[in-house]
């Protein structure tokens, strides 16, 4: 089968600057509807139906049904993958003067990459893990090392239920704004979900930005990992 067609129309779906910006507030792996989308992107409830519904039958997006309410997320992890990619593409016609700008930015500084950490801060953590030989950097993953388990161990990350996941292990991220691997994959979400849920790390609102708290700096500092 040529995929040069199906490549053709998801370019024309996102072509679209509201369809980008939809797939953009979802871009951090949570799920919303179709009323809060609308309204984050300052759009009617219809006019969001219309594209909510193109990128579902584009495999885009997939709807999860909970009551009466529905609920529409990024369809995996290639699909926030690709949108990354694409982000690399598009800031590479970014002047350098711009560029700095967009490196103060909290998005930025730190932000979740659908489910993992990405940013100054992403890059930052994965330098660390590798600098302490906690993961071996690979040609496109990382590899967990002994060491790399005891720190697991630690954080009560259960290291086989990562392994299990139906997804990459631990996979090599570029980062759009740093232009550098930050850690993804099983691996960097199960990370993500243990510094968010002992809130070594914050959500900035309703945003992908994040931050570190007094209490996660200290306690990363601790492990060797800023």
């Amino acid at each position: 089968m040529n995929a040069i067609p199906n490549l053709a129309a998801i370019g024309r779906l996102l072509g679209d600057p509201t369809r980008t910006l939809i797939l953009e507030l979802l871009y951090d792996g949570r799920a919303w509807t179709a009323n809060e989308l609308a309204r984050d992107a300052g759009i009617t409830p219809q006019t969001a139906s219309s594209h909510l519904r193109k990128l579902v039958d584009a495999n885009l997006l997939v709807v999860d049904a909970q009551g009466r309410h529905r609920y529409f997320r990024l369809a995996g992890s290639d699909v926030a993958d690709a949108l990354e990619t694409l982000s690399i593409l598009a800031t590479r016609r970014i002047e350098r003067p711009g560029l700095h700008r967009v490196r103060d930015d909290p998005m930025s500084l730190a932000r979740i990459c659908y489910d993992h950490l990405a940013g100054q801060l992403g890059v930052a953590l994965t330098a660390s893990l590798t600098r302490h030989g906690y993961c071996v950097e690979g040609h496109d993953t990382y590899d967990l090392s002994t060491t790399g388990e005891k720190l697991l161990e630690r954080l009560n990350i259960d290291v086989e239920q990562v392994r299990k996941r139906r997804r990459s292990f631990a996979r090599k991220c570029l980062d759009w704004s740093e232009r550098r691997y930050h850690l993804g994959g099983a691996l960097g979400a199960a990370l993500a979900d243990c510094f968010l849920e002992r809130r070594w790390l914050r959500r900035l609102g309703d945003s992908r930005a994040v931050t570190v708290t007094a209490h996660g700096k200290q306690n990363l500092k601790n492990l060797g990992l800023l």
